[in-house]
């Protein structure tokens, strides 16, 4: 496999074979992302995703099960290339059993639902996008590009197209001024999207961004820890979903919890009352040990 500046994955695809087929990030403006910096916007040539798959051994192919797309928005590649390279790894990964890919709300709904359903008939079948917060401030204020109601009506599309959903929040994306609002909207808008899937990370300042220059200036004032076991207590709280697996296992996170909502739901709230309640027994994570 051959790769272009720095990549990226969800936790959950650990041992998923990574599969470069853009660069960059379709929006690729939002202040708190340093993730893209320096890495243009652009797909990649189709014809050098095929050589990668192809040059594969024998032995290799045979032990790949999962397939990530990367970089930020796979979606933003044409249609039709979608199908030709989901059939290629139909063909040549005998043992493949799921694609995935992060997509974001502006190419979903760019896609016609032919598209979609099209795509996701030929083996593309998990979708990771950042909701990041459901609260309409809050995404203004980062430059995510989009509403709360057009990324709830992006996921409601993948899902009538059979896609699953993977969503992710950001614990502290408001700061202290907005953190309740934050968490809650964030609860109200997952609950609307019901993905089969939640994870939760933690903002980290990354060098170069946008925010990062805000926090300097004393423009954005960060939570601090306590705050976002307050903002991952109130995301729960305030989700209803169907059935969705609930993570908060990334290394950015202070602390790490899990379980299946809505069944595990009483049970996780319970933890974090009593961790907030008695602060000096949490067992937080060191800001040293924090990692994106």
């Amino acid at each position: 496999m051959r790769y272009y500046g720095h990549v990226i994955r969800p936790p959950s695809e650990a041992y998923s074979l990574i599969l470069q087929v853009m660069y960059g990030c379709s929006h690729g403006d939002c202040a708190f992302c340093g993730s893209y910096l320096g890495k243009p916007f652009r797909v990649r040539p189709f014809e050098e995703v095929v050589e990668d798959v192809r040059s594969l051994s024998s032995w290799e192919k045979g032990r790949v099960r999962r397939v990530f797309l990367c970089d930020g928005d796979a979606l933003a590649i044409p249609a039709r290339r979608m199908v030709e390279l989901l059939d290629l790894l139909t063909a040549e990964l005998p043992q493949l059993e799921r694609v995935s890919a992060y997509v974001n709300a502006h190419s979903l709904l760019r896609r016609s639902e032919d598209e979609l359903r099209e795509i996701r008939q030929h083996g593309l079948s998990l979708l990771y996008l950042g909701l990041e917060s459901g609260d309409e401030e809050t995404l203004a204020a980062i430059g995510k590009g989009v509403t709360v109601a057009q990324q709830i009506e992006a996921c409601r599309k993948a899902k009538a197209a059979g896609f699953a959903l993977s969503i992710t929040a950001i614990l502290g994306l408001a700061g202290r001024e907005r953190s309740l609002e934050h968490a809650r909207a964030t609860g109200r808008a997952l609950s609307a999207i019901d993905p089969e899937y939640i994870g939760i990370l933690s903002l980290m300042l990354e060098p170069g961004t946008r925010l990062t220059s805000q926090v300097e200036r004393g423009e954005f004032h960060l939570a601090d820890p306590l705050t976002l076991v307050r903002e991952l207590r109130e995301i729960i709280a305030n989700t209803d979903v169907t059935h969705a697996i609930f993570r908060s296992n990334h290394a950015s996170n202070y602390l790490s919890v899990g379980g299946t909502l809505p069944q595990d739901k009483d049970a996780l709230v319970r933890g974090l009352d009593a961790i907030l309640e008695r602060p000096e027994r949490a067992r937080l994570k060191p800001e040293a040990w924090r990692a994106l």
